[in-house]
């Protein structure tokens, strides 16, 4: 098996399901006429990926740890593949439930995401392209990022009841 290939398919995929919920986002923002009426889960779901973006570019740029096995002599620290699709999936991991009400529906999306993500981790090893080191780095700054995402997301949630339990 070409694990650079299917990582790169991996890769490509989770770009598609991010595609989905900016295009969720616009419409949102464009049918409810106003930035403030979009769903939270989407207006805040730039700020992890803006972090992933600034993470990729200070260890690409600046912070070279490792670099690839593969002797190309290019950063590798931490895997920009397992990176991008572990944060987005697990960010979409936490908003699932909002869109879609079946809760069977939802855990099957999150078991296959979490295949991918792992299939994305080994895959950048067995690819040669990354060390085991940059793989789990990856994994903790998705984690990062997602707890970030979520402790966002719960305190506007709660400030938002606050705000309407004063009101009434």
């Amino acid at each position: 098996m070409n694990w650079n290939k299917a990582t790169d398919i991996i890769l490509i995929a989770s770009f598609a399901v991010l595609a989905v919920f900016v295009i969720m986002g616009i419409y949102q923002w464009v049918t409810r006429k106003s930035l403030k009426k979009v769903d939270r889960e989407l207006l805040w779901f730039p700020l992890p990926l803006v972090l992933m973006a600034a993470t990729y570019f200070v260890f690409d740029k600046f912070l070279i740890w490792n670099t690839r096995p593969d002797g190309s002599g290019e950063a590798s620290f931490p895997s920009t593949h397992v990176m991008i699709v572990a944060t987005i999936f697990l960010l979409v991991a936490l908003i699932l439930p909002r869109y879609i009400k079946s809760k069977t529906a939802y855990i099957l999306l999150d078991v296959f995401m979490l295949a991918f993500i792992i299939l994305v981790s080994v895959g950048r090893v067995l690819a040669n392209k990354h060390w085991p080191s940059d793989v789990l780095g990856a994994l903790g700054f998705a984690i990062i990022f997602a707890a970030i995402y979520y402790l966002i997301i719960r305190r506007t949630k709660n400030a938002k009841h606050l705000h309407q339990d004063h009101q009434g």
